[in-house]
């Protein structure tokens, strides 16, 4: 298990000249960085890769930022961009060497409505046909594509751990697992230990954040259940911590941040990070 930080914590969206975060996410005591990929042009993947090793850090995971021009349920053009942006992230993973896709790879975020049965019908079939196609690519590259579960104001489309296992069984590829977030699970889900423990070996990543978005560990949700899941399970991947703050205007609006959670985001990640160790190490 590695403990890894997302940049989206920092820095959005993430080019070459924002590996200049890694000293510092080093020095905390990270494992690995996640990468929030919004653009492939935005980076020089073995660029990255070198300034990684020269902080003895490893890029865990990248995280797929899925917009209504690459759509898996939208349009055939958007559904198309889609299926070829996901694949490109997956040729950038091969030199960064990363294990994980995450995030909300069928949709956009804020996608949120309240669909007639036909047409959520459609959509279903859409990303279906789709991530049939992307995890063929990952599996043949020896990658993982993790779906995300959002809560019910950011998608109408996979809300549930038990949602996330009927897409992975309608798309029946041993690449496609699920990516819970805990921020989510904690609206969703009545218990987030029973959650996981459904999801057993179809669990592929993990997103930590607290309740309010802030600091894990500073919150009310109940990690000692999570962590007794995990175990229980034998959850082998890693532990992600990701939060969203003011500091990085354009993803605080699309996830609803309107306040301060902490004083200072250099706070959520050495703090989270000491809680993760100690709960889950």
């Amino acid at each position: 298990m590695k403990f890894t930080i997302n940049t989206v914590l920092f820095v959005s969206p993430f080019t070459n000249h924002d590996t200049r975060l890694f000293a510092k996410f080093k020095k905390w005591g990270f494992d690995a960085v996640e990468l929030l990929i919004e653009d492939p042009a935005h980076i020089d993947p073995a660029l990255v890769k070198r300034a990684l090793e020269r902080h003895g850090l490893v890029c865990g995971s990248v995280a797929a930022a899925v917009n209504p021009g690459r759509d898996l349920r939208g349009n055939a053009a958007s559904q198309r961009n889609g299926v070829k942006y996901l694949c490109q992230l997956i040729d950038q993973m091969v030199t960064l060497e990363a294990r994980v896709l995450g995030g909300p790879v069928y949709s956009y975020v804020g996608r949120a409505q309240a669909y007639s049965t036909a047409e959520k019908k459609r959509q279903w079939k859409s990303v279906v046909k789709n991530l049939k196609v992307v995890t063929r690519y990952a599996a043949a590259r020896g990658k993982l594509v993790c779906v995300e579960p959002l809560n019910r104001f950011e998608t109408d489309f996979l809300n549930t751990i038990d949602r996330g296992l009927k897409l992975i069984a309608a798309v029946g590829s041993p690449a496609l697992k699920l990516h819970l977030d805990t921020f989510h699970a904690n609206i969703e889900e009545k218990h987030q230990g029973a959650a996981i423990r459904r999801a057993g070996k179809h669990l592929g990543h993990i997103h930590a954040c607290g309740s309010d978005r802030g600091t894990p560990g500073k919150d009310h949700i109940d990690w000692k259940s999570i962590a007794a899941a995990l175990k229980t399970i034998k959850y082998d991947g890693d532990i992600a911590l990701e939060s969203v703050t003011l500091d990085v205007p354009r993803i605080a609006r699309s996830a609803g941040i309107w306040r301060r959670m902490e004083k200072t985001r250099d706070e959520i990640a050495y703090d989270g990070l000491k809680f993760l160790k100690k709960t889950f190490a």
